[in-house]
């Protein structure tokens, strides 16, 4: 203590000049001016004080998200030692943030500066604690909200606090920064001054009391583009228009159209799952009307495989999984999926029955959504992952760190599924018997673990529930969380629906809208969802939409003015087909089939089935537990969770040798019964079966040169060898990256 006890008149002597130095006297707020300077310290961070056990017996609510709590611990706990009103230069709570006493922490408070001043300030007035009379922050602004500026330059960002009784502060020096995109621009996390160190549009977040707030920032890239390019550049609708102004402002030539062959291949595999058949390459790359594009757009979402792609697709949001289903139930719960897909149900109207079905597991297929989770809180953060595309899971144990959401919302939002029962939930997911039957209790309420009670149910930013209303609280909920005037819904489709076409989304990750993760082009997120609300959320109007569109006709060849962009959609980006289209094509080409015989179970053994007869295709398995090295090893996604990152579609080597030295590929080209019989029973010549082969394979005849290298290759086979030398060929062709990829 003697060291204290030197300080002590010196510090004190500080707080009372600090004091002086104020025009008058200051009515500091224990919510809105002590938490945001233990926050900038750093004390209620997850690493010191915000710990679930605190540190060093001083616990502090995680970000400051439970003030009362705060303020008791702080000014009540262990006898009120961390204050001391006589001489709050005494108090622990200056004496450790400055290292006056000894601190774990280190020094975290400089005793000049105004925070602790302000929290000096705050002891001496009596440490008053929150109260229903404070001021509420009602809005965070940020200045410059945005700005175009050059690589290399710096920017000051301001940030100011609105609050409910009309006044404003500036609070930048409270606020955290945060960069959404450091190949664009850097933030110094403690002042909010931003370093410009590439080229794009990045976004600089700032967060002060739970609310968050987005500059952008624009950094042209450095080519010279003429004006007329963009002027010139062919547009079929909104789409383009925006697009391209994002372009123009980027500075970012487009690229030129895709080749008929590149685009049909595309179109086919984006939209049905299939490759197109020579006989439909050749005739579309024949047709000279200037709207073939449209006509086949037209046909390919009326075809039945755009059923089947599509079901496939959305079942992995809806996570169709016989690990976690009975056999009898994943069948109906795809079934009733599909029957919707076929129709074209709205997708507000798919969403709204899922959200409030009821009955029996077999003859309401939608039920089966609920037995997958089974629980209240599973339950509400896997439908705001699935349809609003926003992650609340860390606000079950305290406020999101990052976003807006409090724990009191969870809470309240989980509490709208707390009366969802069944009949034959529990036990083994997949093996017990009977029907489970769903139905909703007229009473019930989820507990908030940290008060004790439940919080009145209440969808997310919406008004609560009455605590005695009997309905079902699901109607509730599907009517707020399908309105248009829902701020997430329709984003969260339309960035989806883009997303499986252009492999990418506006938002990415696809199923995550936080407002720190911003759009690469927020002008067209938002119109591509008025439009989808406009077109009462019919999905294949805005499929028939982006496929119309001259951005998705791009050729995927970069320029040497876009090479160096990946989300500005100045060409189409590459990508690896998904897993299951990639073993639909392989089984199409070779004309061999593949065989789903077994399940795969939690354990990890395998049982037998005969759900699935020969020739079905992996785009028709309506359960994700079908056993498949091939689907597994390219990255099929097994339904575990609501999440996007399940399905992988990125190349490994284990899948470059599974093609090239297993069976997936080399015993389906060696079938006697398979292609290549019929071809060497069909074309005689090797040019006609080189041309076939490309035509089957890559949608495009071959060029002058690969037309030499094979027929010479052909030709030179003995009679002996020539099937041989066909198989190579078609192996070639299969391991090609133009084959294993969309592009």
């Amino acid at each position: 203590m003697r060291k204290l006890s030197c300080l002590l008149p010196w510090l004190t002597l500080l707080v009372l000049s600090n004091g002086l130095r104020s025009a008058e006297p200051s009515q500091w707020s224990f919510r809105n001016h002590v938490l945001p300077v233990l926050s900038k310290a750093g004390c209620n961070t997850g690493g010191c004080h915000g710990a679930l056990a605190g540190k060093g017996g001083f616990r502090l609510s995680l970000n400051a998200y439970d003030p009362a709590a705060d303020w008791y611990h702080i000014t009540r706990e262990t006898k009120g030692r961390r204050i001391d009103l006589s001489q709050p230069a005494a108090s622990l709570l200056l004496t450790k943030p400055t290292a006056a006493t000894r601190h774990k922490g280190g020094k975290r408070l400089d005793p000049r500066s105004e925070d602790y001043r302000i929290l000096a300030e705050w002891i001496a007035s009596g440490a008053p604690g929150p109260s229903a009379q404070d001021a509420t922050l009602s809005q965070l602004e940020v200045i410059p909200a945005r700005s175009s500026v050059t690589k290399g330059a710096t920017l000051q960002l301001q940030v100011k606090a609105h609050y409910s009784d009309g006044s404003v502060e500036d609070v930048t020096k409270w606020a955290k920064f945060a960069s959404a995109d450091e190949t664009v621009a850097k933030v110094d996390p403690a002042n909010g001054q931003v370093e410009i160190i590439g080229h794009g549009e990045g976004a600089v977040t700032a967060w002060f009391s739970s609310q968050i707030v987005m500059a952008r920032v624009i950094s042209p890239f450095p080519a010279d583009i003429p004006a007329e390019v963009f002027a010139k550049e062919k547009r079929s609708h909104f789409v383009d228009d925006l697009v391209l102004s994002q372009l123009e402002q980027l500075h970012l030539r487009p690229s030129p159209p895709a080749s008929d062959g590149d685009w049909i291949r595309r179109v086919y595999l984006d939209t049905i799952g299939v490759l197109p058949t020579p006989s439909e390459t050749i005739a579309f790359q024949q047709d000279t009307r200037p709207d073939k594009d449209e006509r086949l757009i037209d046909q390919l979402l009326a075809r039945e495989e755009f059923v089947d792609y599509w079901t496939y697709r959305w079942a992995d949001l809806f996570l169709v999984n016989g690990r976690l289903l009975r056999p009898e139930a994943v069948k109906s719960y795809y079934q009733w999926l599909r029957e919707r897909i076929r129709d074209n149900v709205p997708w507000d109207e798919l969403v709204q029955e899922v959200l409030t079905a009821k009955g029996g597991s077999i003859e309401e297929g939608a039920t089966n959504f609920y037995a997958v989770h089974q629980d209240p809180e599973t339950m509400a953060e896997n439908v705001s992952q699935a349809f609003l595309s926003l992650s609340i899971n860390c606000a079950k144990c305290h406020n999101h760190p990052l976003e807006k959401w409090t724990n009191d919302q969870y809470y309240a939002f989980a509490n709208l599924f707390a009366r969802v029962r069944a009949k034959g939930w529990g036990g083994d997911a997949r093996n017990g018997d009977g029907i489970r039957t769903l139905y909703v209790e007229p009473v019930g309420d989820l507990i908030q673990p940290g008060k004790g009670k439940p919080q009145p149910p209440a969808p997310l930013d919406a008004q609560p529930i009455p605590a005695d209303d009997t309905g079902d609280r699901r109607e509730v909920l599907a009517q707020w969380l399908t309105s248009p005037k829902n701020p997430y819904f329709t984003r969260s489709i339309a960035n989806r629906v883009w997303a499986a076409f252009f492999g990418a989304g506006i938002v990415n990750p696809v199923d995550d809208l936080r407002v720190s993760n911003p759009a690469s082009n927020e002008p067209l997120l938002q119109a591509l969802s008025a439009y989808l609300a406009n077109q009462d959320y019919d999905l294949k109007a805005l499929m028939r939409l982006i496929l119309t569109s001259q951005t998705y006709r791009r050729s995927s060849e970069a320029l040497p003015e876009n090479q160096k962009e990946t989300k500005y959609f100045s060409r189409y980006y590459p990508r690896r087909i998904m897993a299951e289209v990639l073993h639909d094509a392989i089984a199409t080409v070779t004309q061999v089939p593949g065989r789903f015989d077994k399940i795969a179970l939690q354990d990890g053994s395998t049982e037998k089935t005969d759900y699935y007869p020969t020739g079905t295709r992996a785009l028709q398995l309506y359960d994700s537990a079908v056993s498949s090295y091939f689907l597994k090893t390219f990255g099929r996604n097994e339904r575990a969770i609501t999440c996007e990152c399940e399905r992988s579609s990125q190349p490994s080597m284990i899948q470059v040798l599974h093609l090239a030295n297993g069976d997936a590929l080399n015993d389906k080209l060696s079938q006697k019964m398979g292609q290549v019989t019929d071809l060497l029973k069909t074309h005689s010549t090797p040019a006609n079966l080189v041309r076939q082969a490309y035509l089957m394979c890559l949608s495009r005849p071959p060029t002058e040169d690969e037309m030499t290298g094979f027929v010479d290759l052909l030709a030179a086979a003995p009679p002996t060898e020539k099937r041989a030398a066909v198989e190579d060929l078609f192996w070639a062709l299969m391991t090609s990256r133009e084959f294993l990829f969309q592009h």
